[in-house]
């Protein structure tokens, strides 16, 4: 029996750490979190957690080390998440012996602190490409909020933003009026450390309105679905929502021939030459909020050219190469076998090379992919015929001509009602 094909490890990255603030007590969930701290309010069918759902969104975009501050029913999350992984994403967690307010719970996380970090609230959900928001140009002392626009801000409090900068905050409202908010992201770097004073210390109201009148704090704009669960009608909402919206179409993407130029058993950095707009595309899907699978075949594992390591460092590579342009693939599937290979553990006819669907089957049960909406873009019939043995849609690219697929790709999706920015 032949081994199955694995997907290969979560690359470290250029900012690699998301530290998520789950310390509140809930308490306008009211008795809900008499017994269970507001992150783990159940939201799936199967009891996934809302914790966990955020968590994994943070994975699957390349942040490997992820910190959660809990506080309230701490040993209950510490518990559930202490030493899990989610991809590659392996969790760590500070539980606060009292309250320290936001900008002070980063204090209770100071030894686990790299240079630079994503802060995210662990009671809200926001559908954006953090890797983007990871890659904003920001000098030492600055900082990045996420800001999102919403027809009803005054719950939230508004966020008022020029240039690129957050320039000031307003307090919540009685009035609904529409308006831009802070979504509860933030980059930072270490020196956030340095304006806390005392504790409790609050970053939305003591350390950012200060960087916002510095000219320290940029914003990021994005559009995506938004919710948090600090009412009952809002965890609600999350429970009936929160799910479906996580299923959405990929872009699979064959590798040799399509994301680069195929050379020949390209298995090593050396040999890597991207082909031109490949990043720039993967960055569209991913701000379009579209899963970005890679799908390839890797027979010269199997004909001895190139490791199974050798594999993964490229795939590694490749995704730190996106990272510095805001771009990601949620997950690399490959397939080392083939029935000529000179490798014996590696010599087969595998159910997962193409022009079998498997890897895209599997892959569209594992990331919860639509794949009635889904492309498969590829240089081969191969490629084709796994797409439409698994119900995708497929783009051949012509020769090298990979501007000509990606148009049709976009084209096509947006019949779909997806809309990718770029330009035809």
């Amino acid at each position: 029996m032949t081994r199955p094909v694995v997907a290969a490890r979560r690359p470290a990255s250029p900012v690699d750490q998301a530290v998520i603030l789950a310390g509140g007590k809930g308490t306008r969930l009211g008795e809900l979190t008499n017994t269970k701290p507001k992150p783990l309010m159940p939201i799936t069918s199967d009891g996934a957690s809302f914790l966990e759902l955020a968590v994994a969104e943070y994975a699957r975009q390349g942040f490997a080390n992820i910190v959660i501050v809990a506080g309230y029913l701490g040993d209950q999350i510490a518990e559930l998440m202490e030493g899990r992984r989610f991809g590659a994403g392996r969790v760590r967690v500070v539980i606060e012996t009292e309250a320290l307010g936001t900008a002070g719970a980063l204090l209770a996380a100071e030894p686990l602190l790299q240079e630079r970090f994503i802060v995210a609230n662990g009671d809200s959900f926001i559908d954006a490409n953090f890797r983007a928001m990871a890659a904003t140009p920001v000098a030492p002392g600055q900082g990045a909020m996420l800001v999102r626009r919403v027809d009803n801000a005054a719950r939230y409090g508004m966020v008022e933003i020029e240039g690129g900068f957050v320039r000031k905050f307003s307090e919540k409202s009685a009035q609904a009026v529409p308006g831009v908010i802070n979504a509860g992201v933030y980059l930072l770097d270490r020196t956030i450390l340095d304006a806390v004073t005392a504790t409790p210390f609050s970053l939305e109201t003591q350390v950012f309105p200060k960087m916002a009148a510095d000219d320290r704090l940029r914003c990021v704009e994005t559009d995506g679905y938004f919710i948090d669960i600090g009412l009952p009608d809002f965890l609600n909402e999350a429970r009936s929502t929160l799910h479906n919206h996580l299923r959405r179409p990929a872009v699979f993407f064959d590798r040799d021939g399509v994301l680069n130029r195929d050379t020949g058993y390209v298995g090593r950095r050396e040999q890597f030459e991207w082909m031109p707009g490949a990043i720039d595309f993967i960055r569209a899907v991913n701000d379009a909020k579209l899963r970005v699978v890679v799908i390839t075949n890797q027979a010269g594992v199997a004909r001895g050219k190139y490791s199974i390591d050798d594999v993964h460092a490229l795939h590694d590579w490749m995704a730190r190469s996106l990272a510095e342009k805001g771009a990601f693939v949620d997950r690399f599937y490959y397939c080392p076998y083939h029935v000529e290979g000179s490798i014996a553990a590696y010599r087969a006819e595998h159910p997962e090379r193409k022009p079998k669907p498997g890897m895209l089957l599997r892959a569209g049960h594992e990331l919860d992919i639509d794949l009635a909406r889904s492309v498969m873009i590829g240089d081969k019939q191969l490629d084709m015929d796994a797409a439409h043995a698994a119900g995708v849609h497929g783009v051949r690219v012509e020769g090298e001509d990979v501007g000509r697929a990606f148009a049709s790709a976009r084209d096509w999706l947006g019949t779909r009602s997806v809309r990718l920015g770029l330009n035809g």
